[in-house]
């Protein structure tokens, strides 16, 4: 079974915040999340526009990644109540494998980014976060609306989510990981041994 694939990972949309038009940002509504979306997205910029290989180009946006992205914390979400059935060994097994799934399925779809643009609208708040809308536009296909969530709760702004289309990447995600779970006898295991056979056939797209 392979996890974060197709369209439906929409995370994989995250370097596109490189294309952002940022002065839609309401001054005071976020200033914190404007700066951090500034940030992230000029730094991202650089590297994609930028002429070098595709490869080099995976290698300096896997820190950016790294650092912006609060992984450990969606891995968590995505494991949803098995989180506390898994021994310590499992849940240090399983983010470690997440980190390379979700990293390989962001950085394999960088050759995509081409010809895109991407406008920012109202920053709202989200329960404990703050929501930002954005619209993405693409060469020869219909604009898409999502919304970034983004949340402090480690002390630093980081990307927590993605809601497109109206399902948000990390729910969606933790229901498709509880239902594997769940055909496998609560299993958590069976999960963790997926996860290691689609980063052992990952094979990324060529571009």
């Amino acid at each position: 079974m392979k996890f974060f694939s197709g369209r439906r990972f929409i995370l994989g949309s995250l370097a596109l915040l490189c294309a952002a038009n940022l002065t839609a940002l309401p001054a005071r509504a976020a200033h914190n999340t404007r700066q951090f979306i500034e940030n992230f997205g000029n730094k991202l910029v650089a590297i994609v526009n930028s002429p070098i290989p595709l490869s080099e180009k995976k290698e300096q946006v896997l820190p950016l990644i790294q650092q912006n992205v609060d992984i450990d914390a969606i891995g968590r979400y995505c494991l949803g109540r098995y989180w506390k059935v898994a021994t310590p060994e499992q849940q240090k097994e399983y983010i470690g494998l997440f980190h390379q799934v979700l990293v390989n399925a962001i950085t394999d779809k960088l050759g995509d980014y081409r010809g895109v643009s991407f406008t920012i609208g109202n920053v709202t708040k989200s329960g404990d976060d703050e929501s930002v809308d954005a619209t993405l536009v693409r060469p020869q296909q219909p604009p898409a609306t999502m919304q970034w969530i983004i949340s402090n709760a480690s002390g630093t702004d980081k990307v927590v989510d993605v809601v497109g289309e109206g399902a948000s990447l990390r729910l969606t995600q933790r229901q498709d990981y509880s239902s594997y779970i769940a055909r496998n006898g609560g299993n958590v295991g069976a999960l963790i041994n997926a996860l290691k056979r689609q980063i052992a056939h990952h094979t990324p797209d060529a571009h």
